[in-house]
C-alpha cells in the first residue's frame, strides 16, 4: 500500500507555486499551429510583472504558434510534483520591453537578447494553474480560474 504525504492546503499550494515562479529557471511550453499539430518545447524564464517572460528565436514554431492563436500551456516540475498553467502569450521585441523586465531576464540568465533582432521575448500571463503531487492532491489541484487566485478560505472540492 502507497502512503503520501498529507495534501497541501490551497494556501500552501499557492505558495508553492509562487516558489517555484520565482526560483525555477527553465518551462515546458506547449503551443498549437493554426492546423492543430502540437509543439513542445523547453525555455528559460522569469516570472516577471505576475507573467512568465521568456526568449527564442523569432523563426521557431512556438513564436509562430503564439503569433497566430495566443495561446500557450506551461509546465514547471516532474510528473509527481507538477504546475501546469493555462495562460494568454504575447511577442515583444527587445525594444518594446520594459527595461526593469530585460535586465530581470538578463540577471537571472547572465545573457541578454533585447538587442538581437533574431530574438523575440514571450510573455505568458496565466488565466489557469493547477498544481498536484500525488492522487491525493488531485481535489483542489485548482488554484487560479481567469487569471484569479482562488480564495485560500474557500473549501477545496
Amino acid at each position: 500500500m502507497t502512503t503520501y504525504a498529507p495534501a497541501r492546503s490551497r494556501e500552501q499550494r499557492i505558495q508553492d507555486v509562487l516558489a517555484r515562479l520565482e526560483k525555477d529557471k527553465d518551462v515546458w511550453v506547449a503551443t498549437a499551429s493554426a492546423g492543430g499539430e502540437p509543439y513542445l518545447t523547453p525555455l528559460s524564464f522569469v516570472w516577471d510583472q505576475d507573467s512568465l517572460l521568456m526568449a527564442t528565436k523569432r523563426v521557431n514554431a512556438t513564436v509562430q504558434n503564439i503569433a497566430a492563436s495566443g495561446e500557450i500551456r506551461l509546465s514547471l516540475g516532474h510528473t509527481r510534483d507538477v504546475v501546469l498553467i493555462e495562460a494568454t502569450a504575447r511577442l515583444e521585441g527587445g525594444t518594446e520591453l520594459a527595461p526593469a523586465s530585460a535586465d530581470a531576464f538578463a540577471a537571472k540568465f547572465d545573457w541578454d537578447p533585447r538587442d538581437r533582432e533574431a530574438w523575440v521575448y514571450i510573455r505568458a500571463t496565466p488565466r489557469t494553474v493547477r498544481a498536484w503531487r500525488e492522487v491525493n492532491e488531485l481535489a483542489g489541484r485548482l488554484l487560479m480560474r481567469d487569471g484569479r487566485w482562488l480564495p485560500v478560505s474557500r473549501p477545496e472540492r
